[in-house]
Formats: C-alpha cells, structure tokens, sequence
C-alpha cells in the first residue's frame, strides 16, 4: 500500500515571478512583510496567487506592490477584498529611502520576485532591477543552448 503523504511536510508553497529574472537584471533584494486582509492569507496558503505584471512603488514614505493578483477564498463569508487592489508592504524606513532613491533612478524599478511564508507570515520578496535590453536576452539564450548541447555530446 503507497504511503499517504502529510499535507503539512508538504509545506506552504512558494510563488514565484519568474518573467521577471527574464526581463528584468536583479540587482538587490530585500525582504518585506505584507498586509493582508482576512481571507487573502488562506488563499496564498493554497497557492491562489500570481506576481505575474506585478511592481512595486513609493509613495508618501510606503511601498505599495501593483497588481499582484490574489484569488479569492472560496470558503470566506460575504466579504471579498479585491483580487488585483494594492497592498502595503512593511520595510524599515532607510531600507524605504533607499528603494526611493534607486527607484528615482533612470532605467531602475522595484519588482516582486517571490512570495513565501516565514514563521507563519506572509512574506514577500522585492529586487531592485534594471530592465534588460532584447539584445542581452538573446545572447541569454543562446549560451544556455550553447551549454545544453556540450551537456548532451
């Protein structure tokens, strides 16, 4: 008889943004809380969730993440925040001024690249990243099918 496996070995996944190592030169990251409302916690635990086209921005000394979709929970009451509303994100105030400044620069932005859950909260993961021309994604490409055919032979 197979062996059933234990939904909480498993553990809370882990979502990621992966267009956005495409797109996108990370340069630094930092890790940031998240406010939720009620039944959009429940909703990332079941892995409801998409960082895809999501950025983040400051404004008035806050960063806000854009959207960033959250289904809905099924099994919540009547109330339902929005699926794509901005959320707050929790930082240090130098760690804000520093992604202000960065964010001001020419050809700089913040973008989400992970959302994960760490001692029971929701956290999320942001890069400083420089968009990256056509011409490196390309050359991108080809070393890594220059690297899968010298892998084969």
């Amino acid at each position: 008889m197979a062996k059933q496996r234990d939904k909480k070995a498993d553990g809370p996944p882990t979502i990621l943004n992966r267009r956005a190592r495409y797109d996108y030169e990370l340069l630094d990251t930092y890790e940031a809380g998240l406010v939720l409302e009620g039944p959009e916690v429940k909703s990332i635990l079941a892995g409801q969730a998409s960082l895809a086209g999501a950025f983040c921005r400051v404004e008035d000394g806050e960063v806000w993440v854009y959207e960033m979709d959250v289904a809905p929970y099924d099994k919540a009451g009547t109330y339902r925040p929005e699926r794509d509303r901005r959320r707050k994100l929790l930082l240090h105030k130098r760690e804000i001024s520093l992604l202000r400044r960065r964010a001001e620069e020419k050809g700089f932005s913040i973008i989400p690249t992970k959302l994960y859950f760490k001692n029971r909260r929701v956290k999320i993961e942001i890069a400083i990243a420089r968009g990256k021309r056509q011409y490196d994604k390309r050359d991108k490409i080809e070393a890594t099918i220059a690297r899968r055919e010298a892998r084969e032979n």
